[in-house]
């Protein structure tokens, strides 16, 4: 997870929160602004952006919220991750 505030407020959030997955703070929205991810201040600023990318660096899957609350559902991420795993898994098997 991306987010733009610096990294002490960022680090506080996550501890707060107790948010159970690597985050990284994007001050200058350099990583964001290079996914295309939109800003609409009409909306509230940024959009939700999600992005699956497999260890070789290829996006996997991108979705990019219409609105503050457009976000997919686990279901349909965590589909695409049971995806990619076993086609590692399957990629090592027959590598063997």
């Amino acid at each position: 997870m991306l987010g733009p505030d610096g990294p002490n407020t960022f680090r506080r959030i996550w501890e707060m929160e107790q948010i159970p997955f690597t985050g990284l703070a994007d001050i200058r929205s350099a990583t964001a602004d290079a996914y295309y991810q939109e800003v609409l201040l009409l909306k509230l600023g940024r959009m939700p952006a999600m992005f699956v990318i497999d260890q070789n660096g290829v996006i996997r899957y991108a979705h990019y919220g219409n609105s503050m609350s457009d976000i997919p559902e686990n279901r349909e991420v965590l589909e695409v991750l049971d995806r990619i795993n076993s086609e590692e898994r399957q990629s090592q098997e027959s590598a063997l």
